[in-house]
């Protein structure tokens, strides 16, 4: 991979990961805050070792059982699939027609559920304890989907140097511990974070990797086991996102509401005194 590749991997999968560590941390805080630190962190703790395990054998076997560019059109495709999702939800937002994410409020309704649920017990709190798992997991689903597809399927038209792989993950820790280092100095939900912007972005990267993979990956249908290659190889992404981005500035135009009329009030009458009516 050259050099402006490495950088767009690292800086999509960095984006991306931050993005819904933001959304597991803050259901995490409300639970730590509002019932028990310590049945917090052990969901948190058993949702990553649940991770791991999947990471492993996820990773493994796709790179066991497909060829590269099988691999990569595999990937490309579920890739631009759930990229097409997280920008459907950003244009959709930026149109006016989707509330904002707003991670005061997520933080809010976390705390008045676990309020809800009652005092919590001197021994393992089991509703905090589920929420911060079920949460976690959630959330670090996508961040393992968001590695692998990113590193395995950049493996594929990588032509020697460090694994892509490595440089993925390398994006994915970094964005855990600056959110959690963010986190522990605010002690607050992490809403100065311009979520639905990196969102939007998010969901213009994953389109534009996931389309230049999959149509890449098309080469297994045409005797081409290491793939299509695009005009430009790597460069070819900038291109795509350029397009993808224009296009989503179009729908977001079309989409936006038109601007309700000024209501027209009648003009007030005066006497001869100059007193209005």
């Amino acid at each position: 991979m050259n050099n402006a590749a490495v950088w767009g991997l690292l800086i999509a999968v960095f984006v991306a990961c931050f993005v819904e560590m933001v959304e597991a941390t803050t259901i995490v805080m409300a639970m730590g805050f509002t019932r028990s630190w310590r049945s917090a962190i052990i969901g948190t703790m058993a949702a990553l070792a649940v991770l791991a395990v999947f990471t492993v054998l996820a990773g493994y076997a796709l790179v066991t059982w497909l060829e590269p560019a099988a691999l990569k059109l595999v990937i490309g495709t579920l890739l631009l699939i759930f990229g097409l999702q997280w920008l459907r939800k950003a244009i959709y937002r930026y149109a006016g027609r989707k509330a904002a994410h707003d991670e005061d409020q997520i933080y809010r309704d976390e705390v008045d559920a676990a309020k809800a649920a009652g005092q919590p017990t001197s021994g393992l709190d089991m509703f905090a304890f589920m929420v911060s798992f079920k949460g976690v997991l959630l959330e670090g689903l996508e961040v393992v989907f968001i590695v692998l597809t990113f590193g395995l399927s950049a493996r594929a038209t990588s032509t020697g140097g460090i694994d892509p792989l490595w440089w993925a993950t390398l994006g994915a820790l970094a964005a855990v511990i600056i959110v959690l280092g963010l986190a522990v100095a605010a002690r607050k939900p992490l809403s100065m974070i311009p979520e639905n912007t990196l969102k939007y972005g998010v969901g213009l990267l994953l389109v534009s990797f996931g389309t230049y993979w999959s149509v890449g990956g098309l080469g297994a249908f045409f005797d081409e086991p290491d793939g299509i290659a695009w005009p430009g190889t790597d460069l070819a992404i900038l291109m795509i996102l350029a397009a993808v981005l224009v296009l989503s500035r179009v729908l977001i135009a079309v989409l936006r509401p038109p601007p309700k009329p000024a209501l027209n009030r009648p003009a007030a009458h005066h006497d001869a005194e100059g007193v209005a009516r």
